[in-house]
């Protein structure tokens, strides 16, 4: 069962999150998506909105340190301008020192793609123990939530600009999707602690081959880092989860 030990659990578990999440926000696209956010100014009013939904929507705010961890990976002048972009049309208020809050209209949208969520999860998912699943990655996100299982960071966590997660009890799949879009964040900032550690930068990540000599170690300490929230769950629990992932149909028909 060494598997299913945190760490080696943690390199197992995350592909099969990345899936159920990112597929099921590509299915939300063809399922009626495209033309929610269309009747909101499309893609340029509502991205970050989409993106950050978990904390805009629970009424917080989101720093500029927290954005540009967020977007470590890409172009943060191109992102602010983006985000700017937002605030024009309506969805953001942007203070002066940059932090940014989704208006009532921003609001609006969010919780028209909560009621979405609800329908999409609940026509894929149909017949398959979500509330389980869902029990399961909130015990994982609790403990990811704790700062004290946080990654040293040279460019702050990602993950708080996520938290804190919603938890409407009566859609148990938007629980599970968002707690699990939730928890790629957790792992996201152990592997940019991982490379700042190795004296790496999101550039050279972006072109380092996935099994050169350079990057394993650093996959291997970001499994260590990310390994805290699988303490929560027991072995069995572990191999339940990672069952019930792999069995979810998240793709439109």
């Amino acid at each position: 069962m060494d598997e299913l030990a945190p760490a080696a659990y943690a390199a197992l578990i995350a592909p099969a999150i990345d899936r159920v999440f990112a597929e099921t926000m590509l299915a939300t696209r063809s399922m009626g998506g495209r033309e929610l956010s269309e009747s909101f100014g499309g893609p340029p009013a509502v991205g970050f909105l989409i993106d950050l939904r978990t904390r805009l929507g629970a009424g917080e705010s989101v720093t500029p340190g927290q954005f540009a961890a967020v977007r470590r990976y890409g172009d943060l002048a191109k992102a602010r301008e983006i985000l700017t972009g937002q605030a024009e049309r309506g969805m953001l208020t942007i203070a002066e020192d940059g932090t940014f809050r989704a208006t009532d209209r921003g609001r609006e949208f969010l919780s028209a793609l909560y009621d979405l969520h609800t329908q999409v999860t609940a026509t894929l998912w149909v017949g398959f123990p979500v509330p389980r699943l869902s029990e399961l990655a909130g015990r994982a996100l609790a403990v990811a939530s704790d700062p004290a299982t946080w990654a040293v960071t040279a460019d702050g966590h990602a993950l708080s600009a996520m938290l804190p997660v919603p938890d409407p009890s009566t859609r148990n799949g938007v629980t599970l999707l968002n707690r699990l879009g939730t928890l790629r964040y957790h792992r996201a900032d152990a592997h940019a602690a991982a490379w700042q550690a190795a004296g790496r930068t999101a550039a050279d990540m972006a072109t380092l081959p996935v099994h050169s000599a350079v990057r394993i170690p650093i996959e291997q300490e970001t499994n260590r880092g990310a390994a805290a929230p699988w303490t929560a769950l027991r072995p069995a629990e572990r191999l339940e989860f990672l069952a019930g992932l792999a069995a979810l149909p998240c793709a439109a028909s």
